[in-house]
């Protein structure tokens, strides 16, 4: 995979990058070209099992978008993964409510659930959604009532763990909570801070994964049980197309993971496409989204002293000629990647070190 300097980078983005370049056809930004290595995946930290899953399936004749979505629910259904499905961390009632949303990059078809309860893997949910329904996007109780009628099983999601890491967050609640009550800089979100203090889990718990065949085409996924201990109802990033996943077919495709509501207000996932669409290597679309998303946060609480983000999120991009990159707001991270020969994981490129 080919890196760029982070120094390079930033001095030549120093002026303010625009939202959304101009549109141009994907012919006169990406001479489109098929893996020489034949079908690959990229995915979070988290998706090791994922990328080689989506592999072997799309090398068995499966859709890309079939690929990563069965992929993915082996995370969402495994109970020790506290970030997806089964096992979630869940929102402040104690109540585990997820989302996902699946791309289909040929028919430019996406679906999409929010907020759904009881049933353990959203990402199947969504692709039947994107497959079965002229809708994108299925929430709440609706949501439920369509995975029953397509034969989904209603379970209790919440493990002994989770449920003891919620309990342990309710007795220490306030004013560690989102209702906002702070208007200074603050090195770290107090609520991770809290749960830190406390020793049990806190994250914004997502796995997203795209996946490119022989054929060059693309599809992608991404899923969670959203923002630890959250207010009933919130919705992140992760079902909402163009904040959490975005596929061109004739570009390329992008995922991202950590602070839903930056991804949702930056339009992250499509901004990163259309970088790459105008030529960018995926890992410099990237560095300009968090570039965009860490000039574009403006509440104290929200940033450290230096005047940075002190949240987190991560960014994943895959285009369609097979080059792959990620970066993320600060250093520690890594994904996962399958080029087709291996999965293994890279580090992300870092906007703050």
């Amino acid at each position: 995979m080919n890196t760029i300097d982070r120094r390079t980078f930033l001095t030549a983005s120093a002026a303010s990058v625009p939202l959304l370049p101009a549109l141009v056809s994907a012919s006169s930004a990406i001479e489109p070209k098929r893996s020489a290595k034949g079908p690959m995946a990229i995915s979070s930290a988290n998706g090791m099992r994922a990328v080689t899953k989506a592999v072997e399936m799309m090398r068995s004749g499966s859709a890309p978008v079939d690929a990563v979505v069965h992929g993915v629910a082996i995370i969402e259904s495994d109970p020790n993964d506290m970030s997806v499905g089964y096992g979630g961390i869940p929102n402040e009632t104690g109540v585990v409510q997820l989302d996902s949303c699946a791309m289909d990059g040929p028919m430019h078809k996406a679906g999409a659930v929010a907020a759904i309860e009881n049933i353990k893997n959203p990402a199947q949910v969504a692709l039947k959604v994107l497959r079965r329904t002229d809708h994108v996007l299925l929430v709440g109780e609706g949501a439920k009532q369509f995975a029953l009628a397509h034969g989904f099983k209603s379970e209790d999601l919440l493990t002994d763990r989770a449920r003891a890491a919620w309990l342990k967050w309710k007795e220490n609640l306030n004013p560690n909570d989102d209702w906002l009550d702070r208007d200074q800089h603050i090195e770290k979100d107090p609520r991770q801070a809290l749960a830190e203090e406390l020793g049990i889990p806190y994250h914004y718990g997502t796995i997203h994964c795209s996946a490119l065949n022989a054929n060059g085409d693309i599809g992608a996924c991404t899923t969670t049980s959203g923002l630890s201990y959250k207010i009933p109802g919130r919705v992140g990033d992760s079902p909402i197309i163009g904040a959490g996943m975005f596929v061109q077919n004739e570009v390329g495709s992008a995922g991202a993971t950590g602070r839903g509501e930056s991804l949702i207000q930056s339009c992250g996932s499509f901004q990163i496409v259309q970088h790459m669409a105008n030529g960018d290597h995926p890992t410099e679309a990237c560095l300009k989204v968090l570039k965009w998303i860490a000039d574009h946060t403006k509440r104290h609480d929200l940033l450290n002293d230096k005047g940075q983000p002190n949240f987190g999120a991560t960014l994943y991009a895959l285009r369609k000629d097979g080059v792959y990159g990620s970066a993320t707001m600060r250093g520690g991270a890594s994904f996962a990647v399958h080029d087709g020969t291996e999965a293994r994981k890279e580090r992300c490129a870092v906007l703050y070190e």
